[in-house]
């Protein structure tokens, strides 16, 4: 009996030492709990500490940056299109005390930042319009770079954002972070993750894609067939030209022709001009043909070979 209280004494010496001592981690702060309220200030300072045995307890809660992901959601922007929105963050604990009073553990934050986040993400983009959301400030595009049909739609179809998807998720960040201190949070970052349309506006949007193309494509047919019938209408003006001038070059031709034959025929009437009624005479007579019966005057010129060489 003498041996074994020394023992019992010892083993509760141990016990109560080993429930009073506490180890907080590089990455942790704690806070000591009496009777389900906080005591004392927030332990930060990592190694071993100390408190009550038996009634009170150690809350320990992360240091570091952590992650929420919202749920997926369907937001009607600006131009009434729906789309889908996925948002993440990230945040901290900065005031523990007030973090254990307001939301008790990470699930409870977690929960907060579920309807503050979503309400915030809510509000911003249902008013501003969906190029705001998907495009950057700074977005830019250098037309030269481009093909024809890709140049017209930047010139028709785009223009450049105002705010941009990065300052609308400063704007989030910003409003979110005004209702962050009185939970002991630190809201570090939000982002829009992912957004999309929704199943029923998507077929929408892909056939306001495709008129918009056919469109296009119209136009530069359209164009096309303007330009087509530019170089048809200049080609038949200068073929008429070509021929006009061909034209009057054979005409040209001809008269010269026509005038040297003259002349020839004049030279020849002139130095033998009975040689040359002759020969026309002789012409006319064969150019008559077999079987022809011409009534003519007995005494007529044209009659007067015929009766010579019936004479001879």
């Amino acid at each position: 009996m003498k041996v074994t209280l020394p023992i019992i004494v010892a083993a509760l010496v141990a016990l109560l030492g080993a429930s009073s001592a506490y180890v907080v981690d590089q990455a942790e702060q704690a806070i000591i709990v009496q009777f389900g309220e906080p005591v004392g200030d927030v332990v930060t300072e990592p190694g071993l500490h100390w408190k009550v045995p038996l009634i009170q307890e150690v809350r320990r809660f992360d240091k570091r940056i952590l992650a929420w992901d919202g749920d997926v959601s369907q937001i009607p922007t600006l131009g009434r299109e729906f789309v889908v929105v996925d948002t993440t963050a990230r945040w901290r604990i900065v005031d523990a005390l007030q973090f254990l009073r307001s939301v008790r553990d990470e699930t409870g934050a977690r929960t907060r930042l579920d309807d503050i986040i979503d309400s915030v993400s809510r509000d911003i983009v249902s008013n501003t319009n969906l190029e705001e959301i998907v495009r950057s400030a700074d977005w830019n595009v250098d037309i030269s770079e481009l093909s024809e049909e890709e140049a017209a739609v930047v010139d028709t179809d785009l223009e450049k954002s105002q705010k941009g998807r990065a300052q609308l998720e400063r704007e989030m960040l910003a409003s979110a972070s005004k209702l962050m201190p009185g939970l002991g949070i630190e809201l570090v970052d939000v982002r829009i993750r992912r957004i999309n349309y929704i199943d029923s506006v998507r077929t929408q949007v892909e056939n306001r894609m495709i008129a918009e193309r056919q469109s296009i494509a119209a136009r530069f047919r359209s164009e096309g067939e303007g330009r087509s019938q530019e170089i048809l209408g200049d080609m038949e003006r200068q073929l008429r030209s070509i021929r006009s001038e061909a034209a009057r070059k054979a005409e040209e031709i001809i008269g010269k022709a026509d005038a040297e034959a003259t002349r020839i025929y004049g030279q020849a009437f002139g130095k033998d001009p009975e040689f040359y009624a002759f020969f026309r005479t002789l012409e006319s007579y064969d150019a008559i043909g077999d079987n022809t019966t011409l009534m003519i005057d007995a005494n007529s010129d044209f009659f007067r070979y015929l009766q010579s060489t019936r004479r001879r």
